[in-house]
C-alpha cells in the first residue's frame, strides 16, 4: 500500500487536478445513472391483484378473495365487502397460510362468525365448510395448484439478473472513482483504510449479489440503493475521519447480518409473529439498560460504553418498535391490542425523555404515528396523538435545558453565526460554496466542522461532491419510501405491509430531520442520515429495517421472504 501511495504522489499534480475536475462531473451523473436504473423498476411495477380464493355464495356467485389477509364486512373499505344489515362494519378476517390453509376468526362483530352452525372465534376451514356471517352462508374455494402457478406467472418479474449485475458494476465504478479520488487529494497516512473503507463494500455488494444467485433471486434494486448510501457514507468518512472506515465497514456487514436475520424471521410468518414479542421487550430492556447505566454525551443520555466500544441501544430500539408495531389483520381489529401498543409507545417516548435523547423520541413519534393510522384508519386517532406531543413537547422544553437550546436556535442561526448558530451556518456557507458540482473529494472545509460526519453529513457532501450528489440521497430514501406505498396494496399480510411502510417512515424522517435541520427548516436535533452518517449503531439499525422494505416485495423471484413454490406441486415463477 506504501508504495501504491508513492506512486500516486509521483504523479504529476496537474493529473490529480484534472483527474477531480472530471469526476466533479462523471460521478454525480453516474450517481443519478444508478437511481434511475434501481428506481425505476421500483416505481413502475405492474400492481396487478392477485386472486387466491372465491367465497361462493348459496345462489352460486362469487366475492373474489384477493389477499391472504382479507377483512369481510358490510363497510365500503372492507376487503371483501358485504351490503347485509347483519354484518357489522368489520364482521371478521379471512387468512391464508403458507401451507396454503385458511382460517376464519370473528372480528368482535355484533352477531358472531359460524362455522357449520357452529360459534367461533376463530377456526381452520374444510374444503366443505360453511361459513356464516349475519345469516349469509358462504363456502370457501382455494385456487388449485394450475391456477396459483398461472397467478405467479402473472406477476411482475423482477430485474433480471444481467439488470442486477449491471448495476453493481456502475456502483463498483463509482466506488473506485471515489476512492482514487481520495488516495489523489487524501491523507496519505490512511490510504489503507480508505482502500480497505471502499473495497469492503464493493466486496459485499458481490458477495450478497452471489448469495441471492444461489437461492434465486434475482432483484437488487433495494439493496444497491442500500450500498449506495453506504458508499456516500464512505466519502464523508474518507474526507473527515478517515481511520474510522474499517470500523464503519464492520458496522455494515453486522448490519448485513441483522438484514438477512430479520429477513428469515419474516420468512416465516408464524415466526415473525412469535419473533415480535422477544422484540418488543428488548426494545424496552435497550433503553431501560441505557437509562441505568448509559453515558450523558452533550445533552443526552444515550450511549453505552463497553471495552472502549459506545453504541447507542436507541437504535436497536428503532428496530424492536418496528417488529412490535407490525401485526396480524386478525388482531388489528381488536382494540385492545391497539391500545397495548399505543401503552408501549408511550413507555419508550417516556424512557428517551429521561434520557434527554429528543430526537429520537420524535423519529419514535413519528413512527407511532404510521402504524396507528396503518392499525385503526382513524384520523381522531392521529389528531389526539399529535395534540397530546403538543402538550408533551411544551413540559419537555421547560423540564429539559438541553433541548430548549436547540429549539431556541431554531430560525435564529444568523443572530448568533459565532455561537449556538455555529455549526449550521457554517454548514450553509460550504453548501453554497460546493454548489451543484462540489469541491471534489477530500477539498472541503466541513472536515474541519464538529459533526461533520454524523449530524451534518448532508451538508459534508453538497461541499465536496455538490448539491446534485447530495440530492440524490435524499432520492434515495424517498425511492424506498413510494416503493413500499406501491407495494402495501398487494400485501399478503398486514404484517409485512405495516412493516414495511413503518420502516420506510423512520428512514424518511430521520432523512427530513437530518437534512432540514442543517439548513434550519427544522430544529437541529442531530439525527443521522441513515447509512450516510457515521456510527456502527445506526448503520445496523438502518439495515435491519431493510429487511421489511425488502419482505414488502411481492414481485417474481424478488423477496427472500417470500418461498419460491415447491417443485412436487409443479409451480414454477
Amino acid at each position: 500500500m506504501d508504495r501504491l501511495t508513492e506512486i500516486l504522489n509521483g504523479l504529476p499534480i496537474d493529473f490529480a487536478n484534472v483527474y477531480i475536475a472530471l469526476l466533479r462531473i462523471a460521478a454525480p451523473a453516474l450517481m443519478i445513472w444508478i437511481l434511475w436504473r434501481t428506481g425505476k423498476p421500483l416505481l413502475s411495477f405492474r400492481r396487478e391483484p392477485e386472486i387466491w380464493a372465491i367465497l361462493r355464495q348459496s345462489d352460486g356467485t362469487g366475492l373474489p378473495v384477493k389477499h391472504w389477509e382479507n377483512i369481510i364486512g358490510s363497510h365500503k373499505s372492507c376487503d371483501i365487502v358485504i351490503p347485509l344489515v347483519t354484518v357489522s362494519r368489520n364482521h371478521a378476517v379471512l387468512t391464508r397460510y403458507d401451507d396454503g390453509s385458511w382460517t376464519v376468526s370473528d372480528a368482535d362483530s355484533k352477531n358472531g362468525v359460524k362455522v357449520n352452525g357452529k360459534k367461533v372465534d376463530i377456526a381452520a376451514l374444510e374444503p366443505e365448510d360453511i361459513i356464516e356471517l349475519g345469516g349469509l352462508k358462504l363456502r370457501l374455494e382455494p385456487i388449485t395448484a394450475e391456477q396459483e402457478a398461472h397467478l405467479a406467472r402473472l406477476r411482475t418479474k423482477a430485474s433480471s439478473g444481467l439488470t442486477s449485475i449491471l448495476n453493481v458494476l456502475l456502483l463498483t465504478l463509482l466506488q473506485t472513482m471515489c476512492c482514487l479520488a481520495f488516495l489523489l487529494n487524501g491523507d496519505p497516512e490512511h490510504a489503507f483504510d480508505i482502500v480497505l473503507g471502499f473495497g469492503g463494500i464493493a466486496l459485499a455488494q458481490w458477495l450478497v449479489l452471489g448469495f441471492y444467485a444461489a437461492i434465486r433471486r434475482s432483484a437488487f434494486e433495494v439493496e444497491t440503493i442500500a450500498f449506495f448510501l453506504c458508499t456516500m457514507g464512505m466519502n464523508v468518512i474518507a474526507a473527515t475521519v478517515p481511520g474510522e472506515a474499517v470500523k464503519q465497514l464492520i458496522a455494515m456487514a453486522i448490519g448485513l447480518g441483522v438484514f438477512f436475520l430479520v429477513g428469515w424471521s419474516l420468512r416465516d410468518l408464524e415466526r415473525a409473529k412469535v419473533v415480535r414479542y422477544g422484540a418488543s421487550v428488548l426494545g424496552i430492556a435497550f433503553l431501560v439498560v441505557t437509562l441505568l447505566f448509559g453515558k450523558e454525551i452533550y445533552g443526552a443520555k444515550n450511549w453505552l460504553i463497553i471495552g472502549g466500544f459506545s453504541i447507542q441501544p436507541s437504535e436497536l430500539s428503532k428496530l424492536c418498535f418496528v417488529f412490535a408495531g407490525a401485526s396480524t389483520m386478525d388482531r388489528i381489529l381488536k382494540k385492545r391490542n391497539l391500545i397495548g401498543f399505543i401503552v408501549y409507545s408511550v413507555v419508550l417516548c417516556g424512557l428517551l425523555a429521561l434520557m434527554n435523547d429528543f430526537g429520537t423520541a420524535l423519529i419514535f413519534f413519528v413512527t407511532f404515528l404510521s402504524i396507528a393510522y396503518m392499525r385503526s384508519g382513524s384520523i381522531g386517532t392521529i389528531g389526539l396523538a399529535c395534540t397530546s406531543l403538543g402538550f408533551a413537547g411544551v413540559i419537555a422544553l421547560k423540564i429539559a435545558p438541553h433541548a430548549l437550546r436547540r429549539f431556541s436556535v431554531w430560525r435564529h442561526i444568523w443572530e448568533d453565526p459565532l455561537g449556538r448558530g455555529y455549526q449550521q451556518t457554517r454548514s450553509l456557507m460550504c453548501m453554497a460554496s460546493g454548489g451543484l458540482l462540489g469541491l471534489g473529494a477530500g477539498n472541503g472545509w466541513m472536515k474541519r466542522l464538529f459533526a461533520s460526519d454524523t449530524d451534518v453529513v448532508f451538508a459534508t457532501v453538497s461541499e465536496e461532491w455538490g448539491l446534485i450528489a447530495a440530492f440524490a440521497m435524499v432520492a434515495a430514501v424517498v425511492i424506498l419510501a413510494f416503493f413500499c406505498l406501491r407495494s402495501a396494496p398487494l400485501g399478503r399480510s398486514s404484517f409485512y405491509t405495516i412493516g414495511a411502510c413503518t420502516a420506510a417512515s423512520v428512514l424518511l424522517a430521520q432523512t427530513m430531520l437530518n437534512v432540514m435541520g442543517t439548513i434550519d427548516l427544522l430544529p437541529f436535533t442531530g439525527v443521522t442520515f441513515p447509512f450516510v452518517s457515521n456510527g456502527g449503531s445506526a448503520m445496523i439499525s438502518a439495515w435491519g429495517l431493510m429487511a421489511f422494505v425488502k419482505a414488502a416485495d411481492t414481485r417474481q423471484n424478488a423477496s427472500f421472504a417470500i418461498r419460491r413454490p415447491k417443485k412436487n406441486r409443479e409451480v414454477t415463477e
